[in-house]
């Protein structure tokens, strides 16, 4: 069907033609499959999503009632989208009423939604979900005909991927005519995120369409004035040329990948900003009212510059923005497509950006990034089976909805990719879960939420779950935090708990771009007031982005392509020669151990390239192995790149320590006592809705919330080891916490291939690892100038040719 002349026409209008990605969409639409667009940033891939909808309603009688809804990772994005799709709807003059709906949403409007809807919703997974829980939901989505999930890429693989999938297969069975439409620039196996969309993961139900291929990236590392720091990770030493990049420009946007680097790069570029440039920080943990502050000054081009962190990672589009930079390692790249794709936002204009690696490793790091941008290679993702806490979350989020068959409702939820391989025993031990907690729990009224009717139907056992799920329901399980305001209650964001517990009133802090100081703690809030005196910044402990699989490979190979150094800074190609006069370079499939002495210890450093969370793991098991060799390990430290660990006697047989049987002894010894699985517990047992972290009126404090996991941990490991929140909080803790899956890997290389090397003093290689030891728990930056001082010293012992 082609398009209404009213379209054409605003096309035609501002000198633009449909791209055939968009017509391709469009005729998918009229053949009714689902469909994943896959299309470079700035090829207009949400406009591609929402043109068969904006077609319905062109010729001024569109259906009523809800008929698209469509779904971001962010509320950000989901406003972003909203204010760019309301311009050709009004240019058009099409009778189309479009909303949004969020956690930030009035409770009056969330209520006229569900009695009257719009035609499209703008909307969040945890706000679907949400939704899908009143009892209005079968009529508020049977007219629905299009769910359009934008940066599908960003969440899929995740939770918010298994509510999102149950809350599909939930929309299909309300509305069997929907279509599926999921958009995404970064998506290195399409045929995965098909599968994922499908209902019953049947691959061939969705068409997948490609854009066209957009200009090729402006991508370039920064040559520093002086030489690539040994260690640290902020980048800050180039602080003075990303100042000077930010006034040769229009826009900037500055990417740092934790909050705490974000502040902290903001500060010293305000420190050098003598011209005053208006400069913006942006970060996950600012107050709404601060972000959509900056967001709007940034759409008005009121910013020179704004840092930001993977708060604005997606689809948040400025058109006016010359250049990213990225500060420190990208970590991967489609992360690093995604952010550079914030620059130019124009299909047929290169997006301009600039890697400013932290270190040397982060230097071989971002060189293979920008290799894989260049050649137009992305990360993959790894999908796993869905989380067992996301159902019980969704099995009584449905219940408050109204009562269910559990026969129909299984087949429902099998019908999700993530739960295709569930069983009817698996699911019932869910449900049974939901029912009454289990077992060891079912004697406490609390948690009988359930009630079986003599027909078999299942109900909610009293409305007051209702009331607790809709307070408490979310796959985000945040680290406990507090609220920072000033005394007239304006609120600037939120501070982690075990921050905030360290101040006293009088101490001073750096937050949202200011000096601030405390006057006291109420309840849970951190009541503060404007200082010039402030020094410290928030430190956070969100997870750490891993490096992923692609990019740690290609460093890898890095380091025997002698050739290749010829293209590094004089100081890293020195340093790589030295490593490989002094010491070895590993083969790309070897794992290269190093034995050393050094100031009266003894040290084994090994080279994985397989992550922080891997190498921690790792450490971890080695010195409890060690200890029980009576090798009297001391501690160890761990980086993206190299594991090191000392010890009062020698390693003189790191094979035998590197065996593959750590796996299965001391990995689960070491799990089961450590503070890992009881963290992974509470994550779960907050997203099952076993533990509410609000009651009405009130909300628990971090330190509530973790008494009341860690009682019913202890209850459930000695009287129940077999409950299913067991079992996730298991699944959780290998997986996601301490990825198991490359540790494996990792332990299969070193059987064979362990290259062990011993030498009379530190490696040139080992010196940015060694240089972190005593500074690993000191946040990002804080510490920046102390490292390159130490790290000056230990590298002169290292680089020394005799």
């Amino acid at each position: 069907m082609a398009l209404p002349d009213i379209i054409t026409q605003w096309f035609a209008q501002r000198g633009w033609s449909p791209r055939r990605h968009q017509l391709d969409m469009l005729e998918q639409a009229d053949c009714g499959r689902h469909a994943l667009l896959v299309a470079s940033t700035g090829a207009g891939k949400t406009l591609a999503g929402f043109l068969p909808s904006l077609r319905d309603f062109a010729d001024g009688n569109g259906p009523d009632g809800l008929h698209t809804l469509y779904i971001s990772p962010l509320k950000a994005l989901a406003h972003d989208v909203q204010r760019n799709l309301l311009t050709p709807v009004q240019d058009m003059d099409l009778k189309v009423r479009i909303e949004t709906r969020s956690g930030d949403t009035p409770s009056d409007r969330k209520a006229r939604q569900r009695a009257r809807p719009p035609h499209i919703l703008l909307t969040t997974p945890e706000s679907l979900s949400l939704l899908l829980s009143y009892p209005e939901a079968a009529e508020m989505f049977a007219s629905l005909k299009t769910v359009i999930i934008d940066e599908v890429h960003a969440f899929a693989a995740s939770k918010r991927g298994d509510l999102l999938s149950l809350s599909l297969s939930r929309l299909q069975a309300l509305a069997p005519q929907m279509r599926r439409v999921a958009l995404s620039a970064t998506v290195a196996d399409a045929d995965s995120y098909r599968a994922w969309l499908a209902p019953h993961g049947d691959i061939e139900t969705v068409a997948l369409v490609e854009g066209e291929p957009g200009a090729d990236p402006d991508l370039s590392i920064l040559i520093t004035d002086d030489r690539v720091p040994w260690a640290g990770h902020s980048g800050h030493y180039a602080v003075p040329q990303v100042l000077e990049e930010i006034e040769r420009n229009q826009t900037t946007l500055v990417f740092c990948n934790t909050r705490f680097l974000a502040e902290f790069i903001f500060q010293k570029l305000w420190e050098l900003n003598e011209k005053h440039l208006p400069i913006g920080i942006h970060h996950g943990s600012l107050s709404v009212e601060a972000r959509r502050k900056v967001e709007g000054a940034m759409a008005r081009g009121e910013l020179r510059a704004l840092v930001a962190t993977a708060s604005l990672d997606l689809g948040v589009d400025w058109g006016n923005v010359d250049c990213v930079i990225q500060m420190g390692a990208p970590k991967g790249s489609s992360r690093l497509l995604q952010r550079i794709g914030r620059a130019n936002h124009r299909l047929d204009c290169p997006s301009r950006a600039i890697l400013v690696p932290g270190n040397r490793f982060e230097y071989l790091e971002a060189q293979a990034a920008f290799d894989a941008v260049n050649e137009g290679q992305r990360d993959g993702e790894t999908f796993r089976p869905g989380g067992l806490d996301v159902l019980a979350q969704h099995i009584l989020g449905l219940a408050c909805s109204g009562p269910f068959h559990e026969d129909e409702l299984l087949a429902e939820v099998q019908s999700a990719l993530p739960y295709s391989a569930l069983d009817r025993e698996g699911f019932l031990r869910v449900l049974g879960f939901v029912e009454n907690g289990g077992y060891s729990l079912r004697a406490y009224d609390k948690f009988k939420r359930l009630v079986r009717l003599p027909d078999g139907t299942w109900r909610l056992a009293h409305p007051k779950f209702a009331q607790a799920y809709r307070l408490n329901a979310g796959i985000i399980v945040d680290t406990p935090m507090l609220d920072v305001r000033f005394k007239n209650g304006r609120s600037l964001g939120r501070v982690e708990e075990d921050f905030a517990a360290q101040l006293a009133p009088g101490d001073t802090f750096v937050f949202a771009g200011m000096g601030l100081e405390v006057e006291r703690i109420k309840d849970l809030d951190l009541i503060v007031k404007a200082s010039a005196k402030a020094t410290q910044i928030p430190s956070y402990n969100g997870a750490r982005m891993p490096l992923t699989t692609h990019l740690s490979s290609r460093v890898r190979e890095f380091l025997t392509d002698r050739a290749g150094w010829a293209r590094f800074p004089d100081d890293v190609r020195e340093w790589l020669e030295m490593q490989d006069w002094r010491s070895a370079m590993p083969e790309p499939d070897q794992l290269l151990v190093e034995t050393f002495p050094h100031h009266g210890r003894q040290y084994m450093v090994c080279y994985p390239f397989e992550g922080w969370n891997a190498h921690q793991s790792l450490g971890m098991l080695l010195t409890r192995r060690m200890e029980d060799r009576g090798l009297q390990p001391m501690g160890f430290v761990a980086n993206d790149y190299a594991l090191a660990v000392w010890s009062l006697k020698p390693v003189t047989d790191p094979a035998a320590l590197f065996s593959a049987d750590i796996l299965a002894n001391e990995f689960t010894d070491w799990v089961e006592s450590s503070y890992l699985l009881k963290r992974a517990f509470r994550e779960v047992a907050i997203i099952s809705g076993l533990v509410e972290r609000q009651h009405p009126g009130k909300k628990k404090s971090g330190r509530q919330v973790t008494f009341s996991t860690d009682l019913i941990y202890d209850v459930l490991r000695k009287y129940e080891p077999e409950h299913v929140l067991l079992e996730a909080a298991w699944a959780d803790a290998r997986a996601r916490m301490t990825d198991v899956g490359r540790l494996g890997d990792l332990l299969d290389r070193a059987a064979g291939t362990m290259l062990h090397v011993e030498l009379e003093r530190v490696s040139p290689l080992a010196v940015p690892v060694l240089v972190m030891i005593g500074r690993e728990s000191v946040a990002q930056g804080s510490a920046d100038d102390a490292l390159l001082t130490e790290a000056e010293s230990l590298a002169a012992t290292a680089m020394r040719a005799d």
